[in-house]
Order: structure tokens, then sequence, then C-alpha cells
């Protein structure tokens, strides 16, 4: 029977059902998901001289065995084999716990290498596997993920077995003038090297070679997708540019050159009959949502219904005010849909959306529930973008004839997470902010000095501004040493009572008193506002120029910088205070870096590189991929590069039929045939 890597792992001997379950749990169900289970880290199992090394380093030591192996019980199920080696005219014990199998191995008089931690004061050594110190495949031992159902010297043996089995049909995937250009180790070598590094220098030059395969085949799929979602039939939205520009020349500003860029970019895609994938990124205060009122209007000039998602009832109302602001001398008609819409009201608006009547639909997720359905839906525009799943987004794309899609976020993406999570989709970056935006002046303090930041609140307060104080917890935790809202906010009233009053807004609020805080706020009826998270995005209260976080060092930089953007929105000179003490250098240096730069960019590429991409968005819900063997931080450039050589083989007419593509050709076909993109 023909040999292929997409045999299933049970393929090989001692490969029942049972480690055949075992194994798919660590993702391994063909024989190729095996050879690239890489391992995260090798023992070196190199001899050492005994002078050498250090006490509790885990060495190999050779010698010759000096004594019969005596073999003591002791426990359930519990043993010690004790030896002794001599080196070099030295005697030096051995010892193995529960390893009883081993006594074969040891016959005195023969030579054994050992490999175990060093034990400086009693000159001997606890034994944790021999080894041939002959073989050079065995110069370093692998060490891979395990789990209780599978063992890591079981991992060890398959990966033996299905490379000596499979290695004759390992072929390049990376295209022959790729490999020539980066020097890189043909694949059966490469894969060999990563089990089996006979040296340092073998594992290094594998592992540069498995990353930028890795990187290449991920951008790969970014690149066809995006070609097959250009190729896919969209709409091409022929607006009325007359009536746009006139629109534009009413509003009370003039627009950035960023913005215009960004206007004309997403303009283009627009009118174009490919299907627009866009993501639009910007900076806190930025201006975004005037740019998606302008490309909103254009599409309801060609005659086409626009609909805005967002991912809470707040930030949804706030858009429906403020876009029905901007849109009160235009005939375009807008409404409101969300889940707290009453039922009479729901049936109506409906109706009126189905006809054709509303040309504008903004609402959370209850936009592409079923039974919404539109008459003639152009385009769609999901804002905070991370904050939906891929399918509540292609259920969005389903509700008209394959709308024009703009993504839009105000949570600043690094480079590597714009390559990585959004490979697929067309970039726009506002990236500058609107002219006469106050720089925000931030400050971090100690918990023993709020006092004294609160005396600078209260000087605010006298001043006619408002203030934003968030926490991290709405209840006491036994667990968490930090301030929670609802402690927070009785403080604070008896400290500003009776001249100021304090509000109080959390996640475990129901809707309708969520709605009424706010109302309150944005009125001036409560000058304080006490919250967790909840205010973190979009909320919009011009008044409010100071924004104070207790246990600051408790959130991400890319939420603090989220959360310092509530404020500066008007034309006071706007304040951000942490109040922080943190437990370790990596918290020292976030606050600082806080205290240096109001550059959301930065700040993103700041917090990826201290936290990590899965704590920055969470690796599933920011969709960023998991690498096995490439880390999109440290190996950006990489990144980058397979990112560009795969947008230029792509761009390459007739790129699938080339003769050196061909295994290229058939890794993605296996990789994207559900998404039915390769034919």
């Amino acid at each position: 029977m023909t040999k292929a890597l997409t045999d299933p792992v049970g393929e090989l001997a001692g490969v029942g059902p049972a480690r055949q379950k075992a194994l798919a749990e660590l993702g391994i169900n063909t024989v190729a998901d095996l050879l690239t289970y890489y391992p995260f880290r090798y023992d070196d199992l190199q001899v050492k001289d005994i002078n050498e090394i250090a006490d509790q380093e885990k060495v190999t030591l050779k010698g010759t065995v000096a004594s019969d192996p005596v073999l003591a019980r002791f426990g359930r199920k519990k043993n010690r084999l004790n030896f002794r080696l001599l080196i070099d005219h030295d005697v030096y014990m051995v010892t193995f716990f529960n390893q009883p199998y081993l006594m074969k191995q040891i016959e005195t008089g023969q030579p054994l290498a050992v490999y175990g931690k060093w034990d400086a004061k009693r000159s001997s050594i606890t034994g944790m596997k021999i080894i041939n110190p002959n073989n050079a495949e065995e110069a370093f031992g692998s060490i891979y993920p395990a789990s209780k159902a599978i063992r890591q010297g079981t991992i060890q043996k398959l990966v033996k077995q299905a490379f000596e089995a499979y290695q004759h049909v390992i072929e390049d995937v990376v295209p022959e003038t790729l490999i020539a250009k980066y020097r890189l180790l043909p694949r059966q070598q490469m894969i060999h090297d990563m089990h089996f590094p006979a040296s340092q220098e073998a594992s290094a030059a594998a592992r540069r070679s498995a990353t930028y395969e890795e990187f290449l085949m991920f951008q790969m799929q970014m690149q066809v997708l995006k070609r097959s979602d250009h190729e896919t039939d969209g709409i091409a939205i022929h607006y009325d540019n007359a009536l746009l520009k006139a629109f534009i020349k009413t509003l009370p500003f003039e627009l950035t050159r960023a913005q215009k860029r960004v206007v004309n970019e997403i303009c283009l895609d627009l009118k174009s009959p490919k299907h627009m994938n866009r993501l639009l990124q910007g900076d806190v205060g930025s201006g975004k949502t005037i740019v998606a009122a302008i490309v909103m209007y254009a599409a309801i000039t060609a005659g086409y219904q626009a609909a805005l998602m967002a991912p809470t009832e707040i930030l949804a109302e706030q858009h429906a005010n403020n876009l029905a602001r901007v849109f009160a001398a235009t005939p375009v008609n807008v409404a409101l849909l969300t889940g707290s819409t009453k039922p009479a009201a729901r049936k109506t608006l409906l109706a009126a959306l189905a006809a054709g009547e509303i040309n504008l639909l903004i609402g959370t997720h209850a936009l592409i529930q079923d039974g919404v359905d539109y008459a003639n839906l152009g385009l769609v525009i999901t804002d905070e973008q991370h904050r939906f799943g891929v399918n509540q987004r292609a259920a969005f794309r389903q509700k008209g004839g394959q709308p024009d899609a703009l993504a839009m976020t105000a949570t600043p993406i690094p480079r590597t997470l714009a390559i990585t999570a959004y490979g697929e989709m067309d970039v726009s970056e506002i990236d500058e902010l609107p002219a006469g935006r106050q720089p925000i002046q931030t400050t971090w303090v100690r918990s023993n000095q709020a006092n004294n930041a609160l005396t600078f609140v209260r000087k605010q307060l006298a001043a006619g501004s408002q203030v934003y104080v968030v926490t991290p917890l709405i209840e006491e935790s036994e667990t968490l040493d930090v301030k929670n809202a609802e402690a927070l906010s009785a403080n604070l009233q008896d400290y500003f009572a009776p001249d100021y009053t304090v509000g109080l807004l959390h996640g475990r609020m129901k809707p309708d008193e969520k709605e009424a805080v706010m109302a309150d706020f944005k009125a001036g009826k409560t000058q304080l506002l006490v919250s967790t998270t909840v205010i973190e995005v979009g909320v919009d209260v011009k008044n409010a120029t100071v924004m104070m976080i207790y246990d600051a060092d408790r959130f991400g930089l890319a939420q603090l910088h989220q959360l310092r953007g509530r404020v500066g929105r008007g034309e006071k000179a706007s304040y951000c205070i942490l109040v922080a003490d943190p437990k370790n250098q990596q918290g020292i240096e976030r606050m600082q870096i806080m205290t240096e730069t109001t550059n959301g960019f930065i700040l993103a590429q700041k917090d990826l590189e201290l936290r990590g991409s899965g704590e920055v968005l969470g690796v599933k819900q920011s969709g960023m991929p998991s690498f096995k063997v490439g880390d999109p931080i440290a190996d950006l450039t990489v990144l980058q590069v397979a990112q560009q050589d795969a947008h230029a083989i792509v761009a390459t007419p007739d790129w699938e039929e080339q003769p050196e593509n061909q295994a290229l050709v058939h890794y993605l076909k296996g990789k994207l045939a559900a998404v039915g993109t390769l034919d």
C-alpha cells in the first residue's frame, strides 16, 4: 500500500483506538500531524566532564558499571534502583526511582551513559534515563507537550517510527526558489533535525526553516482567502458623488488628511463589483464614526440600506443618537434595534426595514437574528470588530446579496496581530487625531497617594467638569485585594458629599438601569461615575475631563488606553490618573509607558511584547492562530517576509499551474477544502 503523510496515525504500530483518541486530543490525527508535532525544548544529552558541571545541573555522565544493581522496594509501587559508576578512577552512586525495568540494561564491567541530576554534595546522580552516547541522534533529547493519557516516551517512539517509515514521502512544500533564496533546509532534513538534532546549530537551522514554512503556509491561506473574497461577486455601489460631497461640506469640521484618505479607499471598494472585506482601525478619538457615517451615506445615495452592529446596547444607542444628529438635514431614516426593543415596536420596525423604508439600521447582534430581513442591504459595518466571533460576522454578511463589509476597531492592532488575525482583510488606518483634540496628561500614583489625587479631582469638579472612576471588580473578592465598584462608590459618595453626587455602573445591572445611570451622567445630574469596564468602548461625554483608574496594574495597556480615551473629547484639558501598586517589574514598566505615550499603536505593540498575544485579546476571541514553531512577536520579521512572499506568489498569473508550486497547491487544498476556495 502506498504511504502518504495523510495516513491516519492509527497506521503506526502500537497505536490502537485508545492511543489514537489520546493523540487526537493533542491535535495529532495523521502522520503529518505527528511529524510536525515539534519538541518545545531539548535536553542536552552530550557527555560532560564531572569537573565542569554545577550542583543540580542536568547532565550526561559516561563510565563503567562498578557494582551489580540493587533494587529496593518501599511503599506501594515504589522502588529505588542503585548501582555504582566508575568515571576516571572515581566511583559515583547512581539512583533511579520507579524504573525497575532498567536492571536489564545494567551489567557490571560494561560501559554506560546516564542522564540525570547531579548532586555535588553527595557526588551522586539521580538518573532520569539511560542513553546511547554513540548515537548522534540522541545527543539532544526532544521534549514534547504530553498529556496524562499519553507519555513523553510514547510520543518520542512514535515520532521515530513515523519518520523511519515515511521519510521517503516527505516533499518540500516551500517553492524551490524560496528555499534557495533563504538557504532553508529541505523539508525532510528540517523535520529530522527538529526531532533528532545532532547539535544546537542543527536544531537552530531546523527551527529557522520550520518557522518560515509555517508562516508561509499560513500567509498563503490568508492570501488565497483574500483573493477568493475579492473574486466573489459583490455589489457595485454607484453612489451619488455630488450628494456625498455636499453632505461632507455640511459637517461642522474639516476632515483630517487621514480621514479623507480612508474615505477614498472605502469608496473605491464600494464602487468596485468585487466584494469588500476591509478593516478600519484608528486610535481612540481619531474619528472612525464620522468616516462610517460618510460611507454609509454613500451607499444610501445609491439606493442601498446600511447596517451598523455594535457590541453593547449602550454603544448602539449612542451611535443611533449621534448618527441621527449627523443625518438630521438629510432624508436618511435611522432606526435602532436591540434586545430591549419592545415587541410591538420591533414588529413595526421589521416591517419598515423589509419594505425599504429604513435606510440605516443600528443595533447589537439583534441585527443578525432570524426574522430580520432587509430590502436591499449594501453595506454592513461591525464596530469593535474583535468583540464579534467569525460566525457572527459571517451571519451579518448573509443578510443581503453579499453586502460590502467594513469592520472597525478602536483597539489599535499591532502589526503582528494585523498580519495574523486579520491577514485576509484589507486594512485602512486613521493615523492622526482631529485638530483641537487635547493630549491627555497621564500620571501614576501609588495607593497611599490616592487622597492627593482626590483633592485634584475635587478641583476639577469645582471647575464644572465630570469624572470617571474605574475599578476592576464589582463586589468583594477574598482572592483579590482590589477596590470594588460598590464599596468605592459608597466611599466616594461620603468623601464628596454633599457637594457632588456619585453614580454606579457595572455589568450585572439590567440594560434599563445602565441607561438611566448613563443618562444622569450625560445630563450632569451625577458628577462622578464609578464603573467597571462597561464604559470602556465608545461612551462619549464631552464634559468628562478626569479618568481615575484604581488597581490599574490589573488591566492590559490596550484596555487602559481605551479607558483613557473616554476623556479629552471636548475643549478642556483632560487627565488620567492611574492608582496602582504593581507587584513586579513588568507591572512597573506598564505604568511607566502609560505616562510616556498616548499613541495606541505603540502601547498595543508593547502590550503584546510584555504579555504575549494570548492575553492581549485572547487567542480565541481575536482569531489569533496558535503557531507550532513560530512566535509572531519574536519572529515578526520572518512573518512579514512570509506575507510578502505569499502575496507575490498569489499575484502571479496561473501560479497554481506552475510546476514548483504543485506541492504547495496540494498542501493548501487540504487546508482550505472546508472553505471551498481552491478547486
